[in-house]
């Protein structure tokens, strides 16, 4: 994969948090932003998930199939939102 140099306008503050971020960590800022975009794109997830012995196979998705509902999508879909909603809060 090539390079490409890019101009970016940044908030000061941030950029300066930025750069103690990668002395800290003894990285050059290029190298720094790359591994954070990469982590907020999720690029090479799948990669790093084979590495550690855990491939994309072995995740198992649980879910309940719902039973279509008649009338209209945006009540169904409201529905299903509130369901999703309480079940997350009761963990």
């Amino acid at each position: 994969m090539g390079k490409v140099k890019s101009s970016i306008y940044i908030d000061e503050d941030l950029w300066r948090a930025l750069k103690r971020r990668a002395v800290e960590m003894d990285l050059e800022i290029s190298s720094l932003l790359e591994e954070l975009i990469k982590d907020n794109l999720m690029i090479g997830i799948e990669e790093e998930l084979v590495e550690m012995g855990c491939g994309l196979s072995d995740v198992e998705i649980d879910f309940e199939p719902i039973k279509p509902v008649e009338g209209l999508v945006s009540i169904l879909i409201r529905d299903l939102r509130d369901e999703r909603e309480n079940s997350l809060f009761r963990h």
